[in-house]
């Protein structure tokens, strides 16, 4: 007999097998495995993006303080200081100036709707890397539109 030993009774001696104390892990890593797809197939699901319809508003106009700067962005990758215009390793060097200040000075931005994000975010990366915290988007109010609602075109 090829398997002698898988007959109950220890094979042709007679004595009864001893119980194994090995537990057997397969069914639990194979479910464990199952789960792992689960979760994987499942989880680019969970990510969704909430469409918001945000309100209009017109924001007063910022009145310009004795502890803020302002950088401003222009669409051909240059970037101004206030008004004078510096390169990104001087905004860097006016950054760390300014974190040693002792009263934190507030940062608004001002970037031009063709300037390349990666520019803005160099800056805004070195701000949060020299401790400014401190930081504003500001943006030009919308020109009223001549046309209202439920009026007609000639």
């Amino acid at each position: 007999m090829a398997f002698g030993q898988f007959n109950g009774l220890g094979g042709r001696s007679g004595k009864p097998m001893n119980a194994m104390s090995d537990i057997n892990v397969t069914p639990m890593v194979d479910v464990m495995l199952v789960l792992l797809v689960i979760f994987i197939i499942a989880a680019p699901l969970l990510n969704h993006a909430v469409k918001l319809d945000l309100p209009k508003a017109n924001a007063e106009v910022l009145v310009k303080q004795s502890n803020m700067v302002s950088i401003s962005f222009a669409a051909d990758d240059k970037i101004y200081w206030d008004a004078e215009l510096v390169d990104l390793k001087g905004v860097d060097e006016r950054l760390a100036l300014s974190a040693k200040l002792p009263v934190q000075p507030e940062i608004v931005l001002r970037a031009d709707k063709d300037t390349r994000f990666e520019t803005i975010a160099k800056v805004m990366a070195s701000a949060q890397t020299m401790g400014l915290t401190k930081l504003g988007f500001a943006t030009s109010p919308e020109a009223p539109s001549t046309s209202k609602k439920g009026a007609t075109k000639p």
